[in-house]
Parts: structure tokens; C-alpha cells; sequence
């Protein structure tokens, strides 16, 4: 589904397990995506795509659905989601750091080689 991001099959999982509420359909049974449905799937991709497991995304869905009164858990729970996502891209970094290095380091064989083959063919 272009609209959402999301696959049908996703979409249909997602309602299944109370991920996602009910879409309301138009006549012929299609879904009709609101801004808020939107919103709410956007929020659920973000969770997703930084490595939420489903269990704490249902936490939070239900925690959201159970009204104001649950936002200090619910920023208890994102906090922890950030903290390790935060350590995600820390190692995300260091291994960037390990392939820069690696790239430099075949660039300085490739310049060598290059180097070498020159004077060879020179008289």
C-alpha cells in the first residue's frame, strides 16, 4: 500500500494482533487511511525499522489507546527503546570506522600497484 508504506499483508497482521485498530473501508471493502491512522502507522514504522519487538509495540500501542494518564510509561518505554537504539548506532559507527579504514587501505594498495606497473614500463 503506497499510501502507508506498509504491505497489505502487514496491514492486515497489524490489525490482527491490535497493532493497528480497524480501518474504516469505503463500499467496496478498501481501506481509508485517516491522518490519525497515518500518523499512528508512521509512529509503528519508526518503532519497527529502529528494531522494537512487536511485544513492546503492543505495550505502547495499548498504553497510547489507554488515555494521558500512561504517558510517564510510555516515555519510560521509548526511553529505553532510544537508549538502545543510541547503542545500535554507536556500533553502527564503529564498524563504519572499521570499513573506512579498510577502503583506505586497498585505495594505498591500488596507488602502490598503480605506482609499481609505472616504473616497470618505463625505459
Amino acid at each position: 500500500m503506497e499510501e502507508t508504506g506498509f504491505s497489505l499483508d502487514t496491514l492486515r497482521y497489524y490489525e490482527r494482533i491490535g497493532l493497528l485498530e480497524p480501518i474504516n473501508r469505503n463500499a467496496a471493502g478498501q481501506r481509508r487511511f485517516t491522518e490519525h491512522d497515518l500518523g499512528w502507522l508512521g509512529m509503528v514504522r519508526c518503532l519497527r525499522d529502529t528494531g522494537m519487538p512487536i511485544a513492546e509495540m503492543l505495550r505502547f500501542a495499548q498504553l497510547t489507546r489507554d488515555g494521558e494518564h500512561t504517558i510517564a510509561d510510555r516515555i519510560e518505554l521509548l526511553a529505553e527503546h532510544d537508549r538502545r537504539v543510541e547503542a545500535q548506532v554507536a556500533l553502527l559507527r564503529q564498524q563504519q570506522t572499521a570499513i573506512q579504514y579498510k577502503i583506505d587501505w586497498y585505495r594505498g594498495v591500488l596507488s602502490l600497484t598503480a605506482g609499481q606497473n609505472e616504473s616497470a614500463t618505463m625505459p
